[in-house]
């Protein structure tokens, strides 16, 4: 695949940011450009204000352009929020056999069709007409009863698939879409966030062997399990950073920003009573208002919230359908991972390996920090997976038929 430029746009609650860049064979990415501005209309990853909302994706689109010399046709854009759901599905179907005759075998033989018939069957059920289909990713195959890892030209009678699959308010979907229309860019793809920060920071072991990939946003944390190459488990968490800034702000009675100036700076997840037995002096509701309050007591508010998310999780790792599903460790990201200590946290509690995720391979302008996992994320999502057909105008409704938009990008994670 030739070297071209790719755009992502990385829609969250407190920024966005858009990503030009070039990305070879390699995998390697050279930034061109980038816009990174706060959000606006946008609360838990739900657009509340068309208006706002479309005046911040055009700024951080114009200063992205403006940066790389390069005006934007078509973008790959993120997606996350309380309203994204996900569960799992199984199909099956007969494998065709060839026509009998002296030698034949009476077994067929596996093609990537018979996946895609066995993935479609286990769409058969009928989905709400509130909900959108985001993602149908095939995890696990079954071959006469035996699991097997690319099914794909073995000889056999029946084949089973079992299917994860990702889906979203529809309103939620049609008004990511106006909000970057309204800066005449059309979309490529839709892509959940967590799964393109993975795109960004997970190494191909790591995928193999088992990892959670944990994307700690400001309104929510997204969860992306990982096994066999393949993902088997997504779910959205609703507490992220805002929600322990908010803790903060209530509890010590601070004004939002002093909260979050404070935990930037001596905020820690784990509360240490040996070494946190000082006084700090921080701002209070009214500007210039100083007031002393426990370093303690401050992060044991930290830490409160920080357990409960990690709660969150060890329910989601009981849920999953795969078991031992983070032998190679969890990955964290997003801004909400440079809290301090909390990847020791995540540590103590889950007793896995542990690393705050960097974005590798990445020139040009220094965005390797996990707050920009999504978007270059997207980036090589985009290089790997995605479809460069820029949509026309007159599609209102849907940005895509779902079934046809299935079947092409669903053939990209076949084996």
């Amino acid at each position: 695949m030739p070297l071209r430029n790719i755009a992502a746009i990385d829609i969250g609650t407190t920024k966005i940011v858009t990503v030009i860049a070039q990305i070879d064979t390699n995998n390697a990415i050279t930034v061109l450009g980038y816009g990174d501005v706060p959000s606006k209309g946008i609360e838990r990853g739900m657009v509340v204000n068309l208006d706002e909302a479309a005046r911040a994706v055009n700024s951080s689109i114009s200063k992205a352009e403006l940066m790389a010399g390069y005006r934007i046709e078509s973008a790959f854009v993120s997606i996350t929020g309380r309203h994204i759901r996900s569960y799992v599905r199984d199909g099956a179907v007969a494998i065709a056999r060839p026509a009998m005759g002296a030698g034949t075998s009476t077994y067929g033989t596996v093609t990537r069709e018979d996946i895609l018939r066995a993935v479609e069957t286990a769409q058969a059920e009928a989905m709400p007409s509130s909900l959108e289909q985001l993602h149908v990713m095939p995890y696990r195959y079954v071959l006469d009863g035996t699991e097997v890892h690319d099914p794909v030209g073995m000889p056999g009678l029946r084949l089973d698939v079992d299917i994860h699959v990702v889906v979203c308010d529809s309103t939620a979907i049609e008004n990511i879409i106006k909000i970057v229309r309204h800066s005449k860019v059309e979309i490529d793809d839709i892509v959940l966030q967590p799964i393109a920060a993975a795109e960004g920071v997970l190494t191909e072991d790591e995928r193999k062997n088992g990892v959670i990939l944990v994307d700690i946003g400001s309104g929510s944390t997204g969860l992306a399990f990982f096994a066999r190459g393949n993902v088997w488990h997504t779910a959205m968490i609703p507490i992220g950073g805002q929600t322990i800034t908010n803790d903060i702000s209530i509890t010590f009675q601070l004004n939002p920003h002093s909260a979050e100036t404070n935990k930037r700076q001596m905020g820690e997840a784990i509360a240490d009573p040996h070494r946190h037995n000082d006084i700090i002096e921080v701002e209070g509701v009214r500007p210039g208002e100083r007031m002393s309050i426990s370093r303690l007591q401050f992060n044991e508010c930290i830490q409160a919230r920080s357990d409960e998310l990690i709660d969150f999780i060890i329910r989601e790792v009981d849920r999953s359908v795969y078991d031992g599903a983070y032998a190679a460790g969890v990955v964290l990201t997003g801004g909400g991972s440079q809290l301090k200590r909390i990847d020791r946290l995540f540590y103590e509690r889950l007793t896995a390996p542990v690393r705050i995720a960097t974005v590798p391979d990445v020139q040009g302008h220094d965005l390797t920090a996990p707050t920009y996992a999504t978007a270059l994320g997207l980036i090589r999502w985009g290089y790997n997976h995605g479809r460069i057909d820029a949509r026309g105008p007159d599609e209102d409704s849907r940005w895509v038929e779902i079934y046809e938009r299935f079947k092409s990008w669903l053939r990209e994670f076949l084996p």
